[in-house]
């Protein structure tokens, strides 16, 4: 019923930027983003986290892409963003968003199926 969709994802030049975001339908209007993060995963590697928002508004990078990256969330469009500039071949991955929902005495959480970025040299 629920679905997130990432979109963005492409081929850029290292040193360019691109701006992701992940859009969720089929809520009905009772539930809303509430926390968000964003994963990525390069072939043959682990997923590894970049970049989320907490319920408390607590923002936390990864290391590797900190003063890089900007996660934002518009709870009204349901859609959270991640900004990715100075974008480096060891940036190539498919990125996955992961939102958590809150409504009316509930919470539940749910994965996007990826996009991927692929920075050239």
């Amino acid at each position: 019923q629920v679905r997130l969709v990432e979109s963005g994802g492409g081929i850029v030049q290292s040193g360019g930027s691109m701006r992701l975001s992940c859009t969720a339908s089929g809520l009905g209007g009772a539930f809303a983003m509430s926390a968000v993060e964003w994963y990525r995963q390069a072939p043959g590697s682990q997923r590894e986290f970049v970049a989320g928002i907490g319920r408390d508004g607590d923002i936390n990078y990864a290391d590797r892409v900190k003063g890089r990256f900007t996660v934002s969330l518009d709870s009204a469009k349901n859609t959270m963003y991640l900004q990715m500039n100075s974008l480096n071949p060891d940036d190539t991955a498919v990125y996955y968003c992961n939102a958590e929902f809150g409504g009316p005495g509930a919470y539940f959480g749910k994965w996007g199926q990826g996009t991927l970025v692929t920075v050239s040299s």
